[in-house]
């Protein structure tokens, strides 16, 4: 079983002790976060949701669920958009970086969802 986290990418803090891939997955890049600060993580814009997406879902609660299968159905359509994410879950853990406020709306749990799928789980 693949092991395969998210975390909120203003509560990321580097650890070199940390074991694991680390994917930074949102398409534009997060307010206020240094290429510093993320010294060692992936950044797979295009495993993100399309920009038309991403603007009509708003991260509106009532829109999630459809927003989760446009998102998948986009996802379906571009494998290789997060062909990396999937492989390197294949050998290992995986974290997925996000900068949405709410952890129960968001892409990144939808993408977790779908690579999940991916890896036959």
């Amino acid at each position: 079983m693949a092991d395969i986290t998210i975390q909120r990418v203003y509560d990321y803090r580097s650890d070199p002790a940390r074991s694991g891939a680390m994917f930074l997955v949102d398409r534009l890049w997060p307010r206020g976060v240094s290429k510093d600060d993320l010294e060692g993580v992936s950044w797979v814009p295009d495993a993100a949701p399309s920009p038309n997406l991403r603007i009509w879902f708003g991260h509106s609660a009532d829109r999630f669920g459809e927003f989760a299968g446009r998102y998948r159905a986009e996802l379906d359509s571009h494998p290789e958009h997060a062909e990396q994410i999937v492989e390197a879950a294949r050998s290992g853990s995986v974290t997925l970086l996000y900068a949405a406020k709410d952890p129960q709306v968001n892409h990144a749990l939808v993408l977790k969802a779908w690579c999940e799928d991916e890896l036959g789980e």
